[in-house]
């Protein structure tokens, strides 16, 4: 499920947090489903389990994980709770970076615009087949 780049210039506990995040936003780890251990997740890309720690403890902090010392670390239900303003704004704030960076880098606004409008589409269709899939209990 989880596939990391090690070669990558992204740090491995921010691709494992990505990746996590990608996810559930697709609709593939759903509030309640249990992730790895960090001892499973560390022993399966061989990397130590501070790494995993980092990771898990990033999503922690945004709500979208929860930990229990009996039962592990779980997907959380961020539906019922408001996001907070602050997140919002640091996510806006992102957004206009990577947007900036491809303009700057020489990426027309139009082709810029094509592939959010492309990744956008692509994640929601991943959501509506996963909805699908749980209403049909094909998962």
């Amino acid at each position: 499920m989880i596939e990391i780049d090690p070669r990558s210039e992204v740090p491995i506990y921010q691709q494992i947090r990505d990746r996590i995040v990608e996810a559930i936003a697709r609709g593939d780890l759903r509030p309640g489903d249990s992730l790895a251990s960090v001892r499973q997740l560390a022993g399966q890309f061989g990397i130590n389990s501070a790494t995993v720690v980092k990771a898990y403890d990033s999503l922690r902090q945004e709500g979208l994980v929860r930990t229990n010392h009996k039962s592990g670390s779980v997907i959380g239900d961020t539906s019922e709770i408001e996001t907070p303003e602050s997140f919002v704004n640091g996510w806006e704030d992102r957004v206009r970076t990577l947007i900036s960076e491809a303009l700057a880098q020489g990426i027309s606004d139009v082709s810029v615009m094509d592939r959010i409008s492309d990744i956008v589409t692509h994640i929601v269709h991943a959501q509506y087949a996963n909805i699908r899939a749980h209403a049909d209990g094909a998962l």
